[in-house]
């Protein structure tokens, strides 16, 4: 009888046991917590990266699979942009082009004028005056390619600076601004400086790469045009496969680059302003620091399993261990 009871109450118990939801596969794997010891990792490297520079670095780096920022160093301190503020002025232009109302367009064409021209122009000011003819598009690459100061003041004419502006107010941006040409010394002078913040620039370029302001044919021409080859401080540290939609910028004491690396997989913002830069060539090898850190982190991410491990490509040979 004893023996009877035991069974029915082990058999009761397998019952039980049975009924309760059981694991479709495999166990938790605490895949945040792990990716958060990375990201300290990396935000501790931007530090580090930070305190060998002589003067103030701005960084702000978003992950946009996961909309996380993973590293924020004076997110919200407004630094001047210099040529990194030509996104804001390419942006606009592509706005403009994707609409069928009036306003500046791809394909509208230009004549050079002598009045247009400014220094650090390193083509325009080889074109002939009068004679050569240009489109938007034409002036654009010219802009992002070679960073052409008089290319880029033709378009802001075109576009409107109060667009520009606009466009950056209607995405929120508070700190971001164009209040100047390019080589306007007297603007300069009088404290009209282009200026934007890391954490700002880091949700325009979300806010591009998300689709919020151009449509997917526009949103995929403005980033393909935004990573023409060029002189960048954060591509240089890159491997040559890995598209880099950055513009830098450069003036006294002050080093910038901004864009989207699109490591694949693992696309990620990279904003990195300096200022005070008494060694501005540190300030440019401190940019590309950044840089290779946070490809290194973001590539390590899309190879990885939840578990962490990693099998790249050409190891599909070797043997478990």
């Amino acid at each position: 009888m004893k023996t009877l009871a035991i069974a029915a109450l082990v058999l009761l118990s397998l019952q039980l046991l049975a009924q309760q939801k059981q694991p479709s596969c495999c166990p938790d794997v605490p895949t945040a917590e792990k990716q958060a010891v990375l990201n300290r990792k990396l935000e501790a490297e931007v530090h580090r990266i930070s305190d060998r520079l002589d003067g103030v670095m701005g960084v702000a780096i978003l992950d946009l699979n996961t909309g996380e920022s993973t590293s924020l160093l004076h997110p919200d301190d407004v630094f001047a942009q210099a040529s990194s503020i030509k996104i804001a002025v390419l942006a606009e232009l592509y706005r403009q082009d994707q609409s069928t109302g009036s306003g500046a367009h791809l394909d509208d064409a230009y004549t050079v004028r002598k009045e247009d021209m400014v220094p650090d122009s390193d083509i325009m000011l080889g074109l002939t005056p009068g004679v050569t003819k240009l489109t938007n598009r034409d002036l654009a690459t010219m802009m992002i390619a070679v960073s052409d100061n008089s290319a880029t003041n033709v378009l802001i004419d075109r576009v409107g600076m109060e667009n520009v502006n606009k466009t950056l107010r209607g995405l929120g941006l508070k700190q971001t601004a164009l209040r100047r040409k390019m080589m306007d010394l007297k603007a300069a002078a009088e404290g009209r400086e282009n200026v934007s913040t890391p954490r700002e620039m880091m949700a325009f370029l979300a806010a591009l790469y998300q689709g919020n302001l151009l449509d997917k044919p526009h949103t995929d021409a403005f980033f393909k045009m935004l990573a023409m080859h060029k002189d960048d401080y954060a591509a240089r540290a890159l491997p040559d496969d890995v598209m880099a939609a950055t513009k830098p910028g450069a003036l006294e004491a002050v080093r910038n680059s901004s864009g989207v690396i699109f490591v694949e997989g693992r696309p990620f913002v990279l904003c990195v302003m300096t200022a005070y830069a008494g060694d501005e060539r540190a300030a440019e090898q401190a940019i590309g620091d950044v840089a290779l850190a946070a490809y290194r982190h973001f590539s390590m991410l899309a190879r990885a399993t939840p578990y962490g491990r990693v099998i790249s490509p050409g190891n599909s040979g070797t043997a478990p261990r």
